[in-house]
């Protein structure tokens, strides 16, 4: 258990540091839209921020991975219930798709 005394407790709550930080100006402009909105200034919500990692001792959300041009291909394919085949290529790797027997998938890798 951590104890402070009353002056530990007041000197601790006015000593104030300075965070610097770059970040794209598009993103600052829409995140203070958005902090307004809600009653807050960059430097409230920031704070928040940094107050609910100590309180939850993690990020208060889950970061992920974007998922990778050949993994949003695949997403595609999926849900467009476009078949996974093999296709015959030539000794440089680059794949043929036969149109006449697979429409769909000659479809979608000439228009996307």
């Amino acid at each position: 258990m951590i104890c402070y005394n009353a002056i530990e407790v007041i000197i601790m709550a006015t000593i104030k540091s300075n965070v610097n930080v770059r970040i794209d100006a598009d993103v600052k402009e829409r995140a203070s839209m958005l902090f307004a909105r809600m009653g807050l200034d960059q430097t409230t919500a920031i704070d928040m921020f940094f107050r609910q990692v100590i309180a939850e001792r993690r990020l208060p959300f889950q970061p992920t991975v974007a998922p990778t041009y050949g993994e949003q291909a695949l997403d595609i394919i999926k849900h467009k219930n476009i078949p996974n085949i093999t296709l015959p290529a030539d000794e440089n790797g680059n794949a043929y798709i036969d149109k006449e027997r697979y429409p769909e998938l000659y479809d979608w890798a000439v228009n996307g």
